[in-house]
């Protein structure tokens, strides 16, 4: 980045070029031979290297941002290169097109998920300000007005630099240049320390508190101090001699200030050093259609609230295992079952079943353990083919049973796999849940032949059709115990579009089935250029009509009034394809929680529903549209695509267990605050009640209060 020439094509018999395939900021694919300079280290404290290139189809220069082999392997290298990539393009997508663009790098391309991946950037403009030694004081008004107005921008989006430094900041004689997009955090995440003193804020050194817009107006006066004093000014308060510089005195005193409470943002100081100019600034850039897909939300939301919730008797196993006489639902042919001991089965050494007889198994403990990695035949109906059940699935009353709805090509499989492994892993323990195997072997034959591939960055095979007479696909149960002893048992089931086309024993699960999961594949749900080359890989196309998959089983399962009744979460699953794409990188971003929020678990749904409903049509959002307790969320399986069959840093799951802790929740395993319904309901307004009958007095004859209506329901 700092020598004057890049590399020219080698002369006979010189190396030849490396062949370059890169995605570029429009989603479509490239491929060139490249020739590339002397490599070296952008920071000594980070593992970027940095080298300049000469894509040789077009003669076009760059600069190439990569991390090696070794490096690559560290998730955290891997996630620097992530944050500036997601920075990088969202600032081209944003400002692309105005004057604006030129104050940050501008991205040519990109190849993260690789083994060793890599950003191209367009030739750098000017000099870093720490080689500079003289700047004329109209130089430095122009410098400071550019600087406040990058990070201006950046914090219009919510984004916040940590690393503003002379080092990160250059200057061509006209115009600044901020670059240093590795250290952008989101407003409101934890402070980590990052960067020297004294250009990091002093809560940012310290690690304290969370990150501020301010933090970088800090900075920005470090810089200025120095550019007009030549020295570094001190780490954690305003500089003796400040009053000795009137410019720098009267635009910026504040900046300096030790809190960043005291601090001004970004926009104030701006409007101080350039008045008008963030106005200016907020009218040049695209409309935000946010809050246009809040009120669609918002009003699907009011429509499902006119259809209160019927507290109908259950039927069937369901009403049988209230009253305790121990039937439960076989979750296959959908008939009642209790425990039977004379129709108990092990396996043997071959895997093959054989009859089990406890008789003369006097000892409990023993007893217990071996009937916990028995099953049971199922004999229910004779007809159904034959199917066996765990135990312990029999014995601690009625199962949750948790079916995953999509086409076979929708990530279902590598989805669950990393839900349950999040699950073993004490994922549900912050919530006051623990698990326990319904049977151990099955458990420890789902890890060695799923979790355990997949965690080794191993890409799983595609589950096979199911046959002609065959049911439901059971993959995994177990046992969930709350913090007052309560046992529940809960099974996975997975249902492909193709199955239930095509298999009726399929859709008679639907009619028992307890909580369902669709998984939306963004490749076949949203025509965004970035999943072009997705598409092109897998071979499919955008479908407007949706899942086929989602509009069978909806059609199957019975309505209960105005709405289907049955807990749903939404998946928009295959999320790191999106990672950059608001609002899908913010949630992607944030870490794991140890509490359900009723107010973020909307807030999701309503930025993955404002996605769907602008990109994806109304067929993808049916299943929130039509079923009454519906929540929606954005998870990863992988955390990045495959190369060559393998996940190059390893499969790195994120928010997988959030889309399960909304359905144990609306079942009332996991309590929130409210009522299981202002989880995916939120609390009714009393302006917006009707009573069930109609608007007005109820039958009873004493007009009942909205408000006290509410709290009851």
């Amino acid at each position: 980045m700092t020598s004057t020439l890049y590399p020219q094509p080698e002369g006979p018999g010189g190396p030849p070029p490396d062949k370059l395939t890169f995605t570029l900021p429009s989603g479509r694919r490239r491929a060139t031979q490249v020739r590339v300079g002397r490599e070296f280290r952008r920071d000594r404290l980070l593992p970027q290297l940095i080298r300049k290139a000469v894509l040789d189809d077009d003669g076009q220069q760059c600069v190439q941002v990569r991390l090696s082999a070794k490096d690559a392997a560290n998730p955290a290298a891997r996630a620097l290169l992530d944050t500036e990539a997601g920075t990088a393009l969202h600032l081209h997508q944003l400002l692309g097109g105005t004057e604006y663009a030129a104050l940050f790098p501008r991205i040519v391309g990109h190849e993260l998920d690789t083994a060793e991946p890599f950003l191209l950037y367009a030739p750098p403009r000017g000099t870093p300000v720490e080689r500079l030694h003289v700047m004329s004081a109209t130089d430095q008004e122009h410098f400071t007005r550019d600087l406040l107005l990058a990070l201006h921008l950046l914090d219009g989006q919510g984004l916040v630099s940590r690393g503003v430094s002379p080092a990160t900041v250059r200057w061509d004689g006209a115009k600044a240049q901020l670059w240093g997009l590795e250290s952008v955090t989101r407003t409101g995440a934890p402070r980590r320390p990052w960067g020297r003193a004294p250009f990091c804020a002093p809560e940012q050194r310290r690690g304290e508190g969370l990150a501020d817009s301010r933090d970088a107006v800090w900075s920005t006066a470090q810089v200025l101090y120095q550019l007009v004093t030549g020295r570094p000014g001190p780490a954690d308060r305003p500089p003796p001699d400040l009053a000795e510089h009137r410019k720098l005195d009267r635009t910026l005193q504040d900046a300096f200030a030790p809190r960043a409470a005291d601090r001004p943002t970004p926009a104030q100081a701006l409007d101080v050093v350039a008045p008008d100019t963030a106005r200016r600034v907020r009218l040049a850039l695209p409309a935000d259609e946010t809050p246009t897909d809040q009120e669609a939300f918002d009003a699907a939301l009011r429509r499902k609230r006119q259809h209160p919730r019927a507290d109908r008797p259950r039927q069937g196993a369901a009403a049988e295992a209230e009253r305790g006489n121990g039937e439960v639902l076989c979750p296959y042919c959908l008939e009642n079952i209790r425990l039977d001991l004379t129709k108990l089965f092990v396996t043997d050494s071959r895997m093959q079943y054989k009859p089990l007889n406890l008789k003369g198994i006097n000892n409990t403990v023993r007893r217990n353990d071996i009937m916990r990695g028995a099953v049971q035949k199922c004999v229910a109906d004779p007809a159904f083919p034959e199917h066996f059940i765990p135990v312990p699935y029999l014995t601690y009353g009625r199962p949750l049973t948790v079916a995953m709805v999509g086409q076979s090509s929708t990530g279902k499989s590598h989805l669950l796999t990393q839900m349950i492994a999040a699950i073993t892993d004490g994922g549900l323990e912050p919530f006051g849940l623990t698990w326990q195997s319904v049977n151990p072997e099955q458990h420890a034959k789902f890890v060695r032949e799923r979790v355990q591939p997949l965690r080794n960055g191993k890409v799983l095979d595609h589950t096979a059709a199911l046959g002609l007479d065959d049911f439901a696909r059971f993959v995994e149960s177990l046992l969930l115990t709350d913090d007052r002893g309560r046992v529940r048992p809960v099974a996975f089931f997975d249902l492909g579009g193709e199955d239930l086309v095509r298999t009726d024993a399929a859709l008679r699960f639907l009619l028992g089935v307890d909580a369902l999961i669709f998984v939306v594949d963004p490749a076949l749900a949203l025509p965004l250029p970035q999943l072009h080359h997705a598409r092109e890989r897998w071979g499919v196309e955008v479908n407007p009509d949706g899942d086929l998959a989602f509009g069978t089983v909806l059609d199957r399962l019975p309505k209960d009034g105005g709405c289907l009744d049955v807990p749903t979460a939404v998946v928009l699953g295959k999320a790191d394809l999106l990672r950059f794409q608001p609002p899908v990188d913010r949630w992607l971003s944030r870490p794991a929680s140890s509490s359900l929020d009723p107010d973020a678990v909307r807030a999701e749904s309503r930025d993955v529903y404002g996605l769907l409903r602008r990109h994806a049509g109304p067929a993808w959002l049916r299943p929130f549209e039509t079923i009454r307790r519906c929540t929606l969320h954005i998870a990863s399986a992988t955390g990045s695509q495959e190369d060559r069959g393998r996940y190059p840093a390893g499969a790195g799951p994120r928010r997988v267990l959030e889309p399960l802790l909304a359905l144990l929740a609306m079942h009332g395993l996991i309590p929130v605050p409210g009522d299981r319904d202002a989880l995916a309901l939120g609390e009714t307004p009393a302006i917006e009640w009707t009573p069930p009958e109609q608007a007005g007095v109820p039958d009873s004859g004493d007009p009942v209060r909205p408000t006290e209506r509410n709290r009851s329901e």
